[in-house]
């Protein structure tokens, strides 16, 4: 399997005497080398380096606002792409001649990236800038569920009509985005995305290199959709422990006999909630894990009611996180999993067919002519 980036002696070439743009994080390598080492070494000039949420290096705390800086290496600027400005500024884009994009998704519409490379699709299409995608796998890409986005929830945990798993790349959600009109002049936007040689969507991807700080390893990005619900609440899933996304619990409302203290952690949770604290909850370090649960979310919200307490803590949040406010109200009024599961199906199958022109790999599971 090769990368968009790891195929750079092959568009390299292209690029020659050309000023880039690049929107980098540690996910941004090939073969142990990063992106801002490599292009250099190919003989390209990087003019400008953007970081999106947790920094150009990766060990910025989730929602801790990025400052502008400078790389010292090849001294240029490090413009942030994460706090009060999210779009690149025309000044910032200023002698780009080409912008490229190369982060490591996970899959799940929540997670910020997709939103970074929608701000910067914009910009590049108001400034008349090329747009380079450097396709990267989807560690959650075999699977499609979840409730579909509605425009009035729209924010920057979720920007786009999609589901919750959509079960494709960035590369094919460019494409989608360009195609489908979404973001303005979406048509003046000269896109180009690199796919990803000899990969399918079900395969299964072992990061080299952890996307973010609470997101160590396989289990916990497979468990991200599932768990990441609990971000509205006051219950931890580990931020501030060593496998964090791989458990959750709650210092009073007992939610299992497993027992973990969080405590302070730079760089994956400089305060994370309930520090210490010991919460009683679940280990799913060695879970078998399959796409999206909701499983634990009502084993949680059973349990707080029965303790007469409110699961949610943030009704906003939480139904940003979910894309509609349709799941919370469920949870309300007790349906099982079976039953919620049946309600977004329809716009599963509709969104199926929605996204087939941009699929750049085969479909998962295979469609049927």
């Amino acid at each position: 399997m090769l990368t968009g980036l790891g195929q750079y002696q092959q568009w390299a070439p292209q690029l020659k005497g050309k000023k880039l743009g690049v929107v980098v994080n540690p996910s941004s390598q090939w073969g142990g080398c990063h992106l801002l080492d490599l292009l250099p070494a190919a003989g390209l000039q990087i003019s400008a380096i953007f970081a999106p949420e947790h920094g150009v290096r990766g060990n910025e705390d989730a929602g801790a606002r990025i400052s502008h800086s400078r790389d010292e290496q090849l001294n240029v600027p490090v413009w942030s792409l994460y706090g009060k400005h999210k779009m690149p500024s025309p000044a910032q884009l200023s002698g780009i001649d080409v912008l490229l994009f190369d982060l490591q998704d996970v899959g799940v519409r929540y997670y910020t990236y997709l939103s970074t490379l929608h701000y910067l699709m914009q910009a590049a299409a108001q400034a008349k800038i090329p747009l380079w995608v450097l396709d990267r796998p989807n560690p959650n890409g075999a699977y499609l569920d979840g409730p579909t986005l509605k425009p009035e929830f729209r924010s920057f945990v979720g920007i786009y009509p999609i589901p919750l798993l959509h079960g494709m790349t960035l590369g094919e959600l460019a494409l989608m985005v360009k195609g489908e009109g979404w973001l303005p002049q979406a048509q003046q936007l000269k896109l180009q995305v690199i796919p990803v040689q000899e990969y399918r969507r079900e395969q299964s991807y072992q990061l080299p290199v952890k996307p973010s700080p609470n997101l160590p390893n396989a289990q916990a990005v497979a468990l991200y959709p599932s768990l990441g619900f609990f971000e509205a609440t006051s219950v931890s899933v580990g931020r501030g422990t060593a496998t964090p996304f791989q458990l959750f619990g709650h210092p009073t409302v007992k939610l299992g006999k497993f027992s973990f203290t969080p405590v302070a952690t730079p760089g994956a949770a400089s305060k994370p909630l309930g520090q210490n604290q010991r919460h009683y909850g679940v280990d799913l370090q060695q879970a078998k894990v399959n796409g999206f649960s909701l499983q634990y979310l009502l084993l949680a919200h059973q349990a707080f009611s029965e303790a007469d307490q409110e699961l949610i803590s943030s009704s906003q949040f939480f139904d940003r996180l979910a894309g509609t406010d349709k799941l919370r109200k469920q949870l309300a009024q007790g349906l099982s999993e079976q039953q919620i599961r049946q309600s977004w199906q329809a716009e599963l199958d509709q969104f199926r067919l929605r996204r087939r022109p941009y699929l750049l790999y085969p479909d998962y599971p295979p469609v049927t002519p």
